[in-house]
């Protein structure tokens, strides 16, 4: 997460300074080692996120017991699959989808 974070602020300075140097980070990250980085990113943050979400029912005082901690980590293991699965769906079909931007 912590490397992810350096790289958002990286497109985000590219962002602001436009022009060849957005378009040569949106490349990189574009390529399959830097689209295989985002998608290790994406899952990472949604594991990050449901399992933050777990230890906080934890600091309730919830879900002590062992199948209950056994269901809430599997809870987290979908919900990381689904969240990340619609984050690049949402993303694949905002760009056009299927066939390209210009489709």
């Amino acid at each position: 997460l912590s490397v992810g974070s350096l790289v958002l602020a990286w497109w985000l300075n590219a962002v602001a300074v436009g022009g060849a140097h957005y378009a040569w980070v949106t490349g990189i990250l574009g390529s399959p080692a830097g689209l295989a980085f985002l998608a290790g990113w994406s899952v990472a943050f949604f594991y990050h996120l449901g399992n933050g979400i777990r230890h906080l029912l934890w600091d309730a005082g919830r879900g002590f017991e062992i199948g209950s901690m056994y269901r809430t980590g599997w809870a987290v293991v979908v919900f990381v699959m689904v969240a990340t699965a619609f984050t690049w769906w949402c993303a694949w079909w905002s760009i056009g989808g299927q066939g390209g931007a210009g489709a």
